[in-house]
């Protein structure tokens, strides 16, 4: 056999979970992956398949077996292992009998300590053959499955049945039974088209035969692009539109089709009248259909299905989707029309049955509390605290119409909807879908001010009451999306530059609240939303000590705190910023190991004790410095204020070169320790830079 073959291992199943097949292919990939480099084999490319009911890696070029490997035991020391007599010991024995050789058959090996026995021989190494199959199971047991079934008499499990089993190394097929399949060179091919066995007969055959002879496109990346690129077609050529692709559907279909065949129907025109996105969430969610629009953004009467079969009567396969369409839309329409009877201010009382938290109240309950915290939200921003009021009554009410007890994705959106419908102020409208903004990272943010502060009221007054009963995140368990609550306060505050406090947003929150068992709930809000920055930051590449350094001087309102980030990473690449950042890490240590007592932030510095010329020198660069950064600091400049300290470089060198700090003379060593204090204290007014890393 050549030193390196193709492998390959398919298993075939019954359907695999949609919307997992892509989840599980790659673990499945990675899973050989990782069992190769533990048995030191070396390998080419590792190329995935995954169908609805197979799952494959080929793996190029590996390696015939695992490479000779020398192996050193050392025994006893000779001293130990020879008696007076030069006769082997017990110990020498009992060695070279653990090992199932003779005393003769082992060296001694010289070390700085001494002279020991030694045994050295050659591991030879496995053939891959022989590994393949554990090597297999290992990945497939580890696959990440939530439920395991069983299927007929066989004690193994798996997502989902297995039928099959395809192990080849080169043209030879690896002797093993997995998942009660005994291997063989057999793929079954599409369900319909081609429901027999096929013989595979290399590993580079695999997708070749399949797709040509057994109507299956192997390749899931290969499938979605053919079904991406044919959905395009059919739209442009058939309904005179464009497809309107979500990428997840696109990878739930690819997941459900073999053999892809995209095919364009048509629906009533009356169906038009309903909002779009409950017209698409119900072909989407029911019937993964894709729909179409116009070249201005407006819904066609038609939809983009994807069979798993190519007709020879396609006319049959349009009108049974069609058939099964009409009643889900129906539907729809008949939840739109049947919620426009009833205003949604009519609805907030429905809102009183509904527990939102068991310690924290109702629905309605937390709609009169975000109500409150908006209005005083908005007020605070330049908004229209009349109508976040009016915002926050609303929030909710759309949770107990039809549509979107069908649609829950729909919430907000039909809030919108209806308060149009209802006559709301615009502002009002808007905000009952702003306030679910941003949805998911990246998201569009509220544009409107109400919508802004409905927003923020929404998440703070959640932080606040659920902090407040001591039900803070844990782990992995946030039921109340509370990380993604602190990161849309976050996002939204400072893209939007909102001049806003957290203490102040939370403590008026807080009021709304009566009897909250945490102490401290307020700070315990604004420690965990500030965090939040963090990983932000150090996703964009700002180090974490910047972020650390900021944090010391725990700033409470974002935008200011996000301000003094973007300022402290441009000190940052400064060349006088690691100087200054070990400077100020010297006279932080210097304060801190006087204590209190001896010099207080703000102490006056008196000129006449200045004595020394680097002292004086330095006195008056911190003078003139701090009349300079005084009105850039007035001004949030913080970027422009650090950039003129940086200037204090050469004075503070200077000063640490020449200037001995701890002098004998009290008074002497309380001026000095005084100077040092106001450099640090002008430095402090953005951020600890001690906590910057120096090259000092």
């Amino acid at each position: 056999m050549a030193a390196v073959q193709d492998f390959l291992v398919e298993l075939g199943t019954e359907e695999l979970p949609p919307k997992a097949l892509k989840i599980l292919s790659s673990a499945f990939t990675d899973g050989i992956r990782k069992g190769l480099d533990e048995a030191g084999l070396t390998y080419g490319k590792l190329e995935s398949f995954a169908t609805p009911r197979r799952l494959a890696v080929r793996v190029r070029e590996l390696q015939a077996a695992q490479a000779d490997k020398p192996v050193e035991k050392r025994g006893p020391a000779v001293k130990a292992a020879f008696d007076d007599a030069g006769n082997p010991t017990r110990a020498l024995e009992g060695f070279a009998s653990s090992l199932g050789v003779t005393p003769e058959q082992l060296d001694t090996l010289e070390t700085e300590k001494g002279a020991w026995v030694i045994y050295r021989t050659v591991e030879k190494g496995k053939p891959t053959v022989e590994l393949l199959p554990g090597i297999v199971e290992r990945s497939l047991a580890e696959l990440p499955i939530p439920k395991r079934m069983r299927w007929g008499a066989h004690k193994d499990e798996f997502v989902r049945p297995a039928h099959w089993l395809v192990m080849l190394y080169g043209s030879v097929v690896v002797d093993c039974t997995i998942l009660g399949q005994k291997a063989g060179n057999q793929t079954v091919g599409h369900r319909f088209h081609c429901p027999r066995s096929l013989i595979v007969s290399t590993p580079n055959d695999y997708e070749l035969v399949l797709q040509d002879e057994g109507r299956v496109i192997a390749s899931f990346e290969d499938r979605r692009e053919r079904i991406r690129a044919g959905i395009i077609e059919v739209a442009h050529e058939q309904a005179g539109g464009e497809a309107v692709i979500d990428p997840d559907l696109l990878d739930e279909v690819t997941a459900l089709n073999e053999w892809p065949v995209p095919v364009v129907g048509r629906f009533e025109e009356r169906f038009l009248e309903v909002p779009p996105e409950a017209l698409i969430s119900s072909m989407k969610e029911h019937q993964k259909y894709f729909h179409v629009v116009d070249a201005n953004g407006r819904m066609l009467p038609n939809f983009i299905t994807v069979a798993n079969i190519d007709s020879h009567d396609m006319a049959q396969v349009v009108a049974g989707n069609e058939r099964v369409i009409r009643p889900r839309l129906s539907d729809a329409a008949f939840f739109y029309e049947t919620d426009r009877k009833t205003p949604l201010g009519d609805r907030i009382d429905r809102l009183k049955p509904i527990v939102f938290q068991e310690k924290l109240g109702s629905l309605y309950d937390k709609s009169m509390r975000v109500a409150s915290l908006a209005a005083r939200i908005a007020d605070a921003i330049g908004g229209d605290a009349e109508k976040a009021e009016r915002a926050g009554q609303l929030a909710k009410t759309d949770l107990v119409t039809e549509m979107v007890l069908e649609f829950p994705e729909l919430q907000g959106i039909m809030g919108r909807y209806y308060a149009v419908h209802d006559g709301e102020a615009d502002d009002v409208a808007e905000a009952l879908n702003e306030q679910y903004m941003p949805r998911f990272a990246g998201d569009v943010l509220p544009e409107t001010l109400t919508g802004a502060a409905l927003a923020l009221a929404d998440r703070i007054d959640s932080l606040v009451g659920l902090f407040g009963i001591q039900q803070p995140p844990s782990g992995t368990r946030d039921p109340f999306g509370l990380r993604r609550a602190a990161l849309g306060v976050l996002r939204i505050i400072v893209e939007r530059e909102l001049p806003l406090d957290l203490h102040t947003c939370c403590q008026w929150a807080e009021e709304s609240y009566s009897g909250l068992a945490a102490e401290g709930t307020v700070n315990q809000v604004i420690d965990y939303v500030l965090e939040r920055f963090r990983a932000g930051y150090e996703e964009s590449g700002i180090p974490a000590e910047v972020f650390l350094a900021v944090q010391a001087r725990r700033p409470t309102r974002p935008l200011d705190f996000h301000q003094r980030v973007m300022a402290v990473e441009a000190f940052r690449q400064l060349p006088a910023a690691s100087a200054l950042a070990a400077a100020n890490k010297r006279v932080s240590n210097i304060l801190a190991k006087q204590g209190g007592d001896m010099v207080d932030s703000g102490a006056a510095v008196d000129p006449a004790l200045l004595s020394e010329a680097a002292e004086q020198a330095l006195a008056k660069a911190l003078d003139d410095q701090a009349a300079r950064v005084a009105p850039l600091f007035a001004e949030a400049r913080y970027a422009d204020a650090l950039s003129s300290l940086a200037d204090l470089r050469e004075s503070v060198d200077r000063f640490f070169d020449d200037v001995m700090v701890m002098a004998d003379d009290e008074a002497v060593r309380r001026n000095r320790l005084a100077l040092l204090q106001q450099l640090r204290d002008l430095f402090l007014q953005v951020a600890d830079i001690s906590l910057l890393p120096s090259n000092n």
